[in-house]
């Protein structure tokens, strides 16, 4: 199998997370790539996925699949982890949502100021992406310490990434201050191996 991918990604950390924790890393083949929400760029996989993002999984017995939730449950399902608890699954589902959300807010914080001139950039809306990043942190403080503190899911593993994120591309806003529990939380977290092996450069 070959997966699209840039060390960069959140989402694609978030696939190679689960490729360490499922013991799949020697079945697939990295391949680099890059996206471009204004124009594809070559390096874009789209004949393997028209939206020509990534990740993007190429498999050998099927075609190409994606987005990275997608991703992740086809190679728990083949690896036969348990990812995806079923006692718990709708919670574990919408913790993975809710990483996947900072991760979406954070990059379109990002895009604002690679991809658009600077003459048309909307501060606003920058800080409006931001609050949702914050209100998220808050409620999983909140509701959601006991569920990152149990058994490993694909939950954790999202809002782990999406927090890794927030270090590699937003350092400057301080995304602990406020958030004692969940900062201690992700520094645990972070020190797995599978976490190390994949930390963000770019």
């Amino acid at each position: 199998m070959k997966l699209f991918d840039n060390a960069a990604s959140p989402f694609c950390r978030k696939v190679r997370v689960v490729l360490h924790e499922t013991g799949q890393l020697d079945a697939v083949e990295l391949v680099h790539a890059t996206g471009n929400p204004v124009a594809p760029t070559a390096a874009a996989p789209t004949a393997q996925n028209p939206l020509g993002k990534i990740p993007t999984l190429l498999r050998d017995d099927g075609p190409a699949i994606y987005d990275s939730r997608v991703i992740c449950r086809f190679l728990n399902d083949r690896a036969g982890a348990a990812l995806y608890p079923q006692p718990r699954i709708w919670e574990t589902l919408t913790l993975e949502a809710t990483g996947d959300g900072i991760m979406d807010a954070a990059v379109l914080m990002v895009y604002e100021s690679r991809f658009r001139p600077e003459a048309i950039r909307f501060p606003d809306w920058v800080e409006g992406q931001w609050d949702k990043i914050e209100r998220t942190l808050t409620a999983l403080e909140g509701r959601w310490l006991s569920h990152l503190e149990g058994p490993l899911d694909i939950g954790q593993i999202a809002v782990g990434c999406a927090l890794g994120y927030l270090d590699f591309r937003h350092p400057d806003r301080d995304w602990r201050k406020g958030h004692g529990a969940l900062a201690d939380w992700a520094a645990e977290f972070a020190a797995r191996p599978s976490m190390q092996a994949s930390l963000p450069v770019g």
